[in-house]
């Protein structure tokens, strides 16, 4: 472990910076996305370069030092940190190539969503992730990605060609369906276990200006519409994307001041078809029930990448509950009315993201991901920037969650998980867990990598712990 004389003087060649914690810039560095998370780890090295990450992988293995990879900081459970040891740090690797021929684009593993939206929207071009454009390439794809467009072009797991790598003892690799495919196979959806992913080969899809945003209902509507919303995206064609959410409205431009604060019930959507077309499809949806807010509309898909940004700076509180979901019962409705109709905090939320369309082509073992069957990916987050409010939003996730679970398919989403234990983990994985397992034996058996939704290796002898 790191001792006093080896923090001193780390004898870390690095071209980045090594932050420790007497560094006036320390408790930023430290800082990540959710405010609930509050680690102090030894070290900082923040990576210029792939040089940089392996001398900092090959520091930690040498001296049996506890490490975390951050890339955008938006682990839900914080899992970029960590308390004393050494921290990884890629925020610095911000390289993007966009090829517009070959569609692709090469992205390393410190960048955010927005800078890769930014670099491609250029071309006309979008890589299908997320939904807040301050989340990190690197984290949500290692766990899966889900997103905007994940009907029309899958994961972005289902879009990456092939990663660069820095295993656990040291080497760097590719991997890629014909270099390493056992570990390209296990990084799509298995997590941060295997290495540290310093670049990401992308496809990525025509795709411009979409129609798109928020349409809400008063939340007395609730049951009708998530009636009507479950067998409505079962069946839509795969150019309409929709999640279903419960949320608070802002009380401020642009919304109107007489929904200020108020609970609703809503889908964001989003529609890649024709422009010319978009007005049409999206007529018998808006004869469903009059939206009391509609706010759907032509805009470049950038900005509905970053729609909700502003409402989720960094340094708020979360707490985080998920499932996956096959079908949406009248009696788990009646659930989802009771506690998404009563949300604890303004910014506290539940969202069902769909998970079938272009998604579901892909077979449950083709990738780590193994819920292509499931209709949804649940999450229930409690929010609110005061930290006294913690217990509150916790505990309103937790009974939300709890009620619901017995309706779920099993698993979770690993990008929507705390730190739940391993049987949480396996159920996640299913069948795919003792494969993953198999791989985190080759590349990884000693464990360096754990600070993650951990897959332990089977292999005996040393295993860190």
């Amino acid at each position: 472990m790191l001792t006093e004389e080896l923090i001193a003087e780390p004898h870390l060649n690095l071209r980045g910076k090594l932050i420790r914690r007497r560094d006036a810039d320390y408790d930023t560095a430290r800082k990540v996305y959710n405010g609930m998370i509050d680690k102090y780890p030894d070290l900082i090295a923040r990576c210029a370069d792939v040089a940089d990450v392996i001398e900092a992988v090959n520091f930690a293995r040498e001296y049996d030092v506890l490490v975390a990879v951050r890339g955008g900081g938006h682990s839900g459970a914080g899992l970029g940190m960590c308390d004393k040891g050494l921290v990884i740090d890629l925020s610095m690797m911000k390289g993007i190539h966009v090829d517009p021929v070959e569609r692709t684009a090469l992205v390393d593993g410190g960048c955010t969503l927005g800078d890769v939206d930014h670099a491609t929207h250029a071309f006309g071009l979008a890589l299908p992730s997320g939904i807040i454009s301050t989340t990190g390439v690197g984290g949500i794809t290692l766990g899966g990605g889900l997103g905007h467009l994940t009907r029309q072009c899958g994961l972005t797991i289902d879009n990456l060609l092939e990663a660069d790598v820095v295993l656990a003892d040291g080497r760097f690799v590719k991997a890629s369906a014909s270099q390493n495919p056992d570990l390209f196979w296990a990084l799509r959806g298995g997590g941060g276990n295997f290495g540290v992913v310093t670049s990401f080969l992308f496809r990525l899809h025509p795709i411009n200006n979409v129609y798109a945003g928020p349409m809400l209902w008063h939340v007395s509507e609730t049951k009708a519409m998530m009636q009507w919303y479950r067998e409505f995206i079962k069946s839509a064609p795969e150019t309409i994307n929709g999640f279903f959410a419960f949320l608070s409205v802002p009380p401020g431009a642009p919304f109107p001041e007489d929904l200020w604060n108020k609970i609703m019930c809503g889908v964001v959507w989003c529609y890649t078809g024709p422009m010319e077309q978009a007005e049409k499809v999206f007529e018998p949806i808006r004869a469903v029930r009059k939206p009391a807010l509609d706010f759907v509309g032509p805009l470049p898909l950038p900005a509905l990448q970053s729609m909700f940004d502003g409402v989720y700076p960094p340094g708020h509180q979360w707490y985080w509950k998920a499932d996956f979901v096959n079908e949406l019962s009248d009696e788990a409705i009646d659930i989802h009315v009771k506690y998404g109709t009563s949300l604890p905090t303004p910014l506290s939320s539940m969202h069902l993201y769909p998970i079938n369309g272009a998604a579901s082509r892909m077979g449950k073992n083709d990738t780590a991901w193994n819920y292509r069957h499931s209709t949804w990916s649940m999450v229930i987050v409690g929010v609110d920037p005061d930290p006294a409010n913690k217990g509150l939003i916790t505990d309103w996730a937790k009974a939300y969650w709890n009620a619901l679970h017995p309706y779920s398919a099993g698993g979770a989403y690993i990008n929507f998980m705390m730190e739940e234990g391993e049987d949480r983990i396996k159920a996640t994985y299913g069948e795919n867990y003792d494969r993953l397992v198999a791989v985190k034996n080759k590349y990884d058996p000693e464990n360096l990598f754990r600070i993650n939704q951990n897959i332990r290796p089977s292999k005996q002898g040393h295993v860190f712990t």
